[in-house]
């Protein structure tokens, strides 16, 4: 046994680097897997030759997730290493970039907490959404004609554990337009600007370009890497705001993609790697730095060539021959595979051997207890509740790491449930409004269901076939085939561990957590549902 002991030690050591990593996180925003030549192969249109150097020269991760096919719950998620439907959200605030707290930073374990705690430096580069506290000018509620942009930022990413952060409040269709450093604002904010896609016409700096953004955030990571030593280690979470709408490419990306303008913009979202890479080598930090790439959800079914957000257009890309959202099913905000299913590749010289491929089920819920594995943190019981570290899948692709299942949700809150290859939607349609091209529509598929349904039924009922979809991704990774009526025993089996999983406050071990929120398996259900319940 002391044999095995030691030789197992022996043959993690190249693993282990001599110190702790840096760690660069890269985000895109609307960025399908299907836009990423190394995960699309010949259904994808768009060149990608920087991401797909990532992913040659380290590990790509083929069934990674996001927790919801939205923005927002997405970042959560990911900042807190717990479920987003486990939170109210903790403040009021305006439409848009104005929103509230999505959570309360002082009593919330953060990214940012994390690694202060692991005595890294910390920053935030980019798209931030998860709310702020803005200082008004009549001391109500922040919206879209009170804020005072002389004042700091009252709560911002400097409280949620960043040392550094340049940031956009929301999306780059999202007004304020403009730009918050360490909290305080840049600029003069004193222009009403818009945009292609919907146009929502805002609060500006008088000098903001929605085609500058990515290059200023460029900018924004080479200066702050430029910065760097190889004395202490540092974290960088560099949020990116596309190819999220308005597809509005940098006039040095105009006209690259064979695609049209969508491709462009993707095109320039592969160049971030580039920087951030070449950022890296010039201070001799590449090789011990980790560098993860994901997207916080699939494509949005309304954006590509047309600028004007367009219903369905992402159809005319299909017909192309482009497919953002790969071989699966579905769009952001739906339940199935296409909102979902994200990118993730993980790049580390030191550690990652070239040309690593993982089937391992992860979340990006999980990045917060990865990140404290390699920074040598242990967390409190109640921090991180649903993170399940992968740091096992960087060392051997043949390695499945311990989560087995995962709770993801919809934009509209229809709850989706993974226990191994199978994957349980509770809902029978889309779980997204139909206004933007994700079919079924909620509406006609519980039509649908009532219809085909024999007696009055119970919410019991809803937790069974014809109301839940049943999906063997194995053998149908597009989702064709309703399973749930040939297999009631797995419906029961995932319908269970989300009860348990809800009751529990968490998912991995530990004491029981309450939630800010009454969490019912059917957050919303259309009027004439609630209406037809016995």
């Amino acid at each position: 046994m002391k044999f095995l002991f030691l030789l197992s030690t022996f043959c993690a050591l190249p693993f282990i680097a001599a110190e702790r990593p840096n760690i660069v996180f890269i985000l895109a925003d609307d960025l399908g897997i299907g836009d990423v030549n190394c995960y699309g192969g010949e259904r994808c249109l768009i060149d990608t030759p920087n991401i797909d150097a990532l992913a040659a020269g380290g590990l790509r991760f083929t069934d990674a997730h996001v927790n919801a096919s939205v923005c927002a719950p997405t970042r959560v998620a990911i900042m807190t290493g717990r479920y987003p439907w486990r939170n109210n959200r903790y403040q009021r605030g305006g439409a848009w970039g104005f929103t509230g707290l999505q959570f309360d930073p002082a009593n919330t374990f953060t990214l940012g907490d994390l690694f202060r705690k692991a005595n890294y430096r910390t920053s935030y580069i980019g798209k931030w959404h998860l709310g702020t506290l803005m200082a008004t000018k009549d001391g109500d509620v922040q919206g879209e004609t009170n804020v005072d942009y002389r004042k700091l930022i009252e709560v911002g990413p400097v409280q949620f554990g960043f040392d550094y952060s340049f940031i956009l409040p929301g999306s780059l269709d999202m007004y304020p337009y403009a730009y918050a450093r360490n909290n305080e604002w840049q600029g003069d904010i004193v222009a009403q600007k818009g945009w292609s896609a919907f146009n929502r016409v805002g609060d500006a700096e008088k000098n903001f370009e929605d085609h500058e953004v990515l290059e200023t955030f460029y900018d924004e990571a080479d200066a702050y890497i430029a910065r760097q030593s190889t004395r202490n280690p540092f974290f960088l979470y560099l949020a990116l705001t596309a190819p999220h709408t308005p597809t509005s490419p940098g006039v040095n990306w105009r006209g690259k993609s064979a695609l049209g303008v969508y491709g462009d913009f993707v095109m320039e979202v592969d160049y971030a790697v580039e920087r951030v890479v070449q950022a890296l080598k010039a201070k001799g930090l590449y090789e011990n730095t980790l560098i993860l790439f994901s997207s916080d959800h699939g494509p949005a079914p309304y954006a590509g060539n047309i600028l004007k957000a367009t219903p369905k257009q992402i159809h005319l890309m299909e017909a192309a021959g482009h497919y953002p959202s790969g071989p699966h099913r579905g769009y952001k905000f739906s339940v199935y595979e296409g909102g979902l299913h994200v990118p993730l590749i993980a790049h580390w010289p030191n550690a990652i051997e070239p040309g690593i491929v993982s089937d391992a089920l992860v979340g990006l819920n999980d990045l917060m207890a990865t990140f404290a594995e390699l920074a040598q943190i242990e967390f409190g019981p109640t921090e991180a509740p649903d993170s399940v570290g992968f740091v096992p899948a960087l060392r051997n692709q043949d390695f499945n790491t311990q989560r087995t299942h995962l709770i993801m949700q919809s934009a509209m809150e229809v709850f989706v449930v993974r226990d191994g290859d199978w994957k349980l939607c509770l809902g029978p349609g889309s779980g997204a409004r139909g206004i933007h091209g994700n079919v079924p529509i909620p509406e006609d598929a519980w039509k649908a269901a009532l219809a085909s349904f024999n007696g009055t039924p119970t919410r019991e009922a809803f937790l069974k076939a014809p109301f839940v979809q049943l999906f063997d991704l194995r053998v149908d990774p597009h989702e064709d085939s309703n399973l749930a009526e040939a297999h009631p025993e797995q419906v029961a089996k995932m319908v269970a561990l989300l009860k348990k999983q809800i009751a529990e406050g968490r998912s991995t071990p530990g004491p029981s957590l309450t939630h800010s929120r009454n969490v019912r398996i059917h957050q919303r259900l259309p009027d004439f549902v609630s209406d037809a319940l016995n």
